[in-house]
């Protein structure tokens, strides 16, 4: 049964643009706070919550944040991170492959790029 509109009225196109726009939103806050622009929050008498917001042991140094936002997640190519069993399986059909999804499944595929540790941890990357 296909319906024309959404059961809720929102479409999955609207919701990820609404949260994308938080994003946004963030980066603005931040900029805005620095500049001395935005009100002093009001402080509570007591914490309603044991979740809420605290202040921060040590001073944020993060200047900037990458934002990956893609649908489904990035692919194991461009984690990375290794997958040797992809190795085993590369070229061939996933068990979840017969599922019907929105688009055609092929063979899986082995990483194109060589690993060696790296650094003091020794984590190995691409």
């Amino acid at each position: 049964m296909h319906h024309n509109r959404p059961p809720l009225g929102v479409t999955r196109r609207q919701s990820l643009q609404t949260m994308g726009t938080g994003l946004g939103v963030l980066g603005l806050a931040g900029i805005l706070s620095r500049e001395g622009a935005l009100a002093d929050a009001p402080q509570p008498v007591e914490q309603l919550s044991p979740l809420a917001p605290k202040v921060a042991h040590f001073a944020p140094r993060a200047k900037r944040v990458i934002h990956l936002f893609m649908n489904g997640g990035p692919s194991q190519v461009d984690t990375f991170d290794p997958k040797p069993e992809l190795d085993k399986y590369n070229g061939k059909r996933p068990p979840s492959a017969n599922l019907k999804t929105e688009r055609k499944t092929g063979g899986l595929m082995k990483s194109p790029f060589k690993f060696a540790k790296y650094g003091e941890s020794g984590i190995e990357v691409s």
